[in-house]
């Protein structure tokens, strides 16, 4: 029977290569030392409940140990989309809304853009980007207090 559980072991140490959680290398590692167990019982229960056991233990044990080496926070850094939102830009092109059509220019890139309140803006008026929408800037002017 020793020959199942490395042969198990082997599915579940490449299983590992083909995924990123670290998670399956340990079943191989219970997989190995079940093998080892199986070089002095034949019954099949004890094996199996060998296997279980420590692989649940291998498992519990390292993972707070992993997870100071896996980052799992989300990715929080502003694309170059999103960086743009509350910034002042300036309308190169008159703002539409009937024809959802217009541009703006923030950071030295152009952009498609409409107003919020869907009227009209017409060229060279300041514009706060309030949001991205799509591939357009969601803007609305700037008051001149």
């Amino acid at each position: 029977m020793w020959q199942f559980w490395l042969i198990a072991s082997g599915i579940f140490f490449i299983a590992e290569i083909l995924t990123v959680g670290f998670l399956v290398f340990w079943l191989g590692v219970a997989g190995l030392i079940t093998m080892c167990v199986s070089f002095f019982t034949d019954n099949l229960m004890i094996q199996g409940t060998v296997f279980v056991i420590l692989s649940a233990i291998l498992i519990l044990a390292t993972k707070p140990f992993i997870n100071k080496f896996v980052n799992k926070k989300e990715n929080t850094e502003k694309t170059n989309a999103f960086s743009i939102i509350g910034k002042t830009a300036i309308v190169i092109k008159d703002i539409d809304s009937i024809n959802s059509v217009g541009q703006i220019k923030v950071d030295g890139e152009v952009w498609s853009a409409e107003d919020i309140s869907g009227c009209n803006i017409e060229k060279g008026t300041k514009v706060e980007v309030k949001q991205i929408k799509g591939v357009k800037a969601i803007v609305t002017p700037i008051s001149n207090n």
